[in-house]
C-alpha cells in the first residue's frame, strides 16, 4: 500500500516533500556543478555544451548555445537552475583584427 506522498509509478516520494527516517527529515541538496568541458555535449545535437539545466524532477540536461536559446522558455518552466557558460564562445573568438 502506497502512502499519500508516494508515486504509484516509481514508488518514490514527491520532490517537494522531505524523506522522514529514523534520524529526522532529509532534504535534497544540489551539489555545485563543475565547469563544462569540451567533453560535455549537447543532448539535442551533440555539439559542445555551454548550458547546463538542472531539472525540478532531478537530473540535468546539457545544451549548445543554439538549442539553449531555442528551448529557453520551456526550460525555465522545468529548471531549478540554468548555468549558462556561452560567454566563453566570445572569449574564444578573441579580439578582431581591424586592418
Amino acid at each position: 500500500m502506497l502512502r499519500k506522498h508516494e508515486s504509484a509509478r516509481f514508488g518514490t516520494q514527491e520532490p517537494d516533500r522531505p524523506t522522514v527516517g529514523k534520524r529526522g527529515a532529509v532534504s535534497t541538496i544540489i551539489a555545485p556543478s563543475s565547469p563544462l568541458t569540451a567533453a560535455d555535449r549537447c543532448d539535442r545535437c551533440g555539439a559542445q555544451a555551454y548550458v547546463r539545466v538542472r531539472l525540478l524532477a532531478g537530473g540535468e540536461l546539457l545544451f549548445c548555445a543554439h538549442h539553449a536559446k531555442k528551448f529557453d522558455a520551456g526550460l525555465k518552466k522545468v529548471a531549478v537552475e540554468i548555468i549558462d557558460e556561452s560567454e566563453r564562445l566570445s572569449a574564444m573568438a578573441g579580439p578582431t583584427d581591424a586592418r
